[in-house]
């Protein structure tokens, strides 16, 4: 028998994580889940043939599932504190803002999904631009001025 007991508390990045990082990782998350389930949807009724074209149906399923694993990937490194992981949520973020505006030009019910979108786009741009954010993913900014120079 083992005399050491395991850990109770939670891993040191984890509780070192600020909350900022948490949501913006939340945001991250919810996003790639949209788009997820979206391709989802695309790729069952296609296969169910109740779009009018079952190709194209299951074209833009694939490629919604595909794009829908970058901001995944990304609210996990976030949440591990992982620097590379601010690029593709900047990216997801930027690429949310173009399809916000093609939704709020729109009629009906997606206008009200377009003002979620943006707000929820420019929520994580504000969280992944602040510097706080770099600091806390030890990304360096700019050249690093030496004390012998």
């Amino acid at each position: 028998m083992s005399t050491q007991a395991t850990p109770s508390t939670p891993s040191p990045s984890a509780a070192e994580r600020p909350t900022r990082i948490t949501v913006l990782a939340g945001v991250n998350a919810l996003e790639g889940l949209a788009l997820a389930l979206g391709g989802v949807y695309m790729l069952v009724m296609g296969l169910l043939g109740k779009l009018e074209s079952t190709q194209q149906a299951e074209t833009v399923g694939i490629t919604l599932v595909a794009l829908g694993a970058i901001p995944l990937i990304a609210a996990r490194g976030l949440l591990l504190l992982r620097s590379w992981s601010r690029g593709p949520a900047l990216i997801t973020q930027i690429m949310a803002l173009p399809v916000a505006w093609t939704l709020l030009r729109s009629q009906g019910a997606l206008i009200p999904t377009g003002i979620v979108l943006a707000a929820v786009a420019v929520t994580g741009l504000v969280l992944i631009l602040n510097p706080a954010t770099t600091q806390i993913l030890g990304i360096r900014r700019g050249p690093r001025a030496t004390p012998e120079a």
